[in-house]
């Protein structure tokens, strides 16, 4: 019998096995952070099992060929069998909040000492190391760069710099200062990667270069990542302004208010962008004109950022539990009470779904 795993991780196409339906490689599923996947998931999923960290947890579980990789407080980096047997884990001394990528072979993710890693998926085993100024709170994303046929990788830092890196080495290829901090994820189209910060502006790089193509005003500090969908850009501040904002143009086509604050990140799929705020409400807005097609109201604030399947979506809360709602009403479908806060985003592929908690567990739901 197929097993549906849903992993929660809660607290505050890539080489080696494709982006696809039975692989959930990346913080938000690709480097263009959507969220999004095609994979359908049973209505009333069973809890199969659970594994306990040594802390809470607010990093977000990736999937690949059926191991789920995940960071903990208690600084250690985790691989899990898909029957919740531990695989290996990776000591990297202090906590580990950011999700780990996996790319040909290896899993990259980054510290609060502000070190970043390069691990061999199977063993565990360190490759290279790469050392910011900063704690990384972030993901990475990568890119291929045709002209040298290599791939590299993007993260943010406290330093206040976008770093760049060969995957293969870990060697630093360029840095890209901002104004602050830099905590979420940067999007990646393969030309330009897209990031805000704590000091409230939209910056545009030239992947190839790490020069600024543009900057946008945010209005107030970005806390999460930005999802990219074409020239179009969907991102949420602190102070509860939710933006759709043409990159090419440099300008915000449209803007809702009210979330209180914007600490997740954005979902987008072929005509809704899907977002959690801190006031405990689900938005679904019509992505093209920014109307609001539902709204969805949890048991606590939201800190984490929701999973588009293919009928439904994925969401934790603050209140302990993960809900699933349905994808165009918003009506709840299912949900699951852990009892401690949810922070992280699950990871969903076809018949499993990944998600962790402040407990310091992991757990996973499916079919019995």
């Amino acid at each position: 019998m197929k097993q549906l795993i849903f992993v929660i991780l809660i607290c505050l196409s890539f080489g080696g096995s494709a982006q696809n339906q039975s692989n959930w490689l990346s913080f938000r599923g690709n480097s263009e952070l959507t969220g999004c996947t095609n994979a359908e998931i049973p209505k009333a999923p069973k809890l199969l099992w659970t594994y306990k960290t040594g802390d809470a947890i607010k990093s977000s579980p990736i999937i690949s060929n059926g191991t789920v990789y995940v960071g903990s407080n208690d600084g250690k980096l985790y691989a899990i069998t898909s029957e919740g047997k531990l695989k290996w884990t990776f000591d990297a001394k202090t906590s580990v909040e950011a999700a780990p990528l996996y790319l040909d072979g290896n899993i990259y993710f980054g510290s609060l000492e502000g070190k970043f890693f390069c691990l061999n998926a199977s063993s565990g085993e360190e490759r290279w190391e790469y050392t910011t100024e900063g704690q990384i709170s972030g993901s990475a994303s990568w890119f291929y760069s045709s002209e040298e046929k290599k791939k590299r990788l993007l993260f943010g830092s406290y330093d206040y710099f976008l770093h760049c890196v060969d995957a293969k080495t870990g060697k630093g290829l360029w840095k890209y200062e901002s104004n602050n901090y830099i905590n979420g994820a940067p999007a990646c189209n393969g030309k330009i990667a897209v990031f805000g910060g704590c000091d409230g502006f939209i910056h545009q790089v030239d992947v190839k270069t790490g020069l600024v193509k543009d900057t946008l005003n945010a209005g107030s500090y970005i806390a999460s990542s930005t999802a990219l969908d074409g020239q179009k850009a969907y991102f949420g501040n602190y102070d509860g302004l939710f933006y759709c904002a043409d990159l090419k143009a440099g300008k915000v086509l449209w803007q809702k208010e009210g979330g209180m604050s914007f600490l997740g990140s954005p979902s987008v799929n072929k005509d809704k962008v899907i977002i959690g705020a801190t006031n405990r409400v689900v938005y679904c807005y019509n992505k093209k004109t920014g109307d609001l097609i539902w709204q969805y109201k949890t048991k606590g604030k939201i800190e984490g950022s929701p999973v588009i399947t293919k009928n439904s979506v994925l969401i934790a809360s603050g209140d302990g539990r993960i809900y699933q709602l349905n994808l165009n009403t918003g009506a709840k479908i299912w949900s699951y009470e852990i009892g401690r806060a949810i922070v992280s985003t699950p990871a969903v592929i076809e018949d499993m779904i990944v998600v962790t908690a402040m407990d310091g567990r992991i757990y996973a739901f499916g079919k019995k």
